[in-house]
């Protein structure tokens, strides 16, 4: 049956996602906008457009004006802070105080290297992006040095580990979406035996390469850290 010109329409029908109910009259009882929804969009938005995104951009994605945002974020780089502030809070940190220090590192590469891998475009912002104000990688940085601290590893050590960890992770996380073809040789005007080879052995192994780097890395990277642990740790 279809409905008649007069006939209400969904309660939410056409609403623009990370957008409120539109408000009545008089006092509104919620904002047109909240941080949380504009943090989604901007997500949402990032992985189509990459670091180019603009705020016009992701008003237009909400349904607002760009000058509403400002009420609620900081400007671009504000809102940012936010995205990693998001990301960073699904992390699983969960092994910390709870298992053995090299285990819970391994939980915790694992676990960043997977959000990450599922949105490959913030790799390139959140790498190189301040934490000042993002209280979630704040806390995540203070819990892996303190017990990696706790545990007797060099304190010396802990700023190049979790950065070297970082980069394992960042770098993984792109390589998990790499085309097939990424290390192709054909059409390359002398041979590569040796390389050719070694894709060969590794791609008889059944486990794609982006997962066998990684665990080879981080494998390594927790052997180091073990290392780097008093033998009674």
């Amino acid at each position: 049956m279809t409905p008649s010109k007069d006939s209400p329409r969904p309660a939410g029908a056409g609403r623009a996602p990370g957008v409120e109910p539109a408000r009545r009259a008089g006092r509104p009882t919620t904002a047109v906008l909240t941080p949380a929804g504009i943090t989604a969009a901007a997500i949402r938005l990032i992985e189509v457009q990459g670091a180019e995104f603009s705020m016009t951009a992701l008003g237009r994605a909400l349904g607002v004006a760009p000058s509403a945002l400002y009420n609620h974020v900081a400007g671009r780089d504000g809102l940012l802070t936010l995205v990693q502030d998001e990301l960073m809070g699904h992390v699983d940190v969960s092994g910390f105080g709870t298992s053995h220090v090299v285990v819970a590192l391994r939980r915790w590469a694992e676990s960043y290297r997977q959000v990450f891998a599922r949105h490959e475009a913030m790799v390139p912002i959140i790498a190189v992006l301040p934490v000042t104000g993002s209280p979630r990688t704040v806390d995540m940085y203070e819990l892996v040095a303190e017990h990696l601290v706790a545990a007797g590893f060099p304190a010396a050590d802990v700023m190049p580990t979790i950065v070297a960890f970082e980069s394992l992770v960042f770098g993984s996380a792109m390589d998990t979406n790499a085309p097939e073809t990424i290390f192709d040789t054909s059409g390359h005007p002398r041979p590569t035996p040796a390389f050719d080879e070694a894709r060969r052995a590794q791609a008889a192994t059944g486990t794609p390469s982006a997962d066998a780097s990684f665990g080879w890395g981080l494998e390594r990277l927790l052997a180091g850290v073990e290392a780097g642990l008093p033998s009674e740790a």
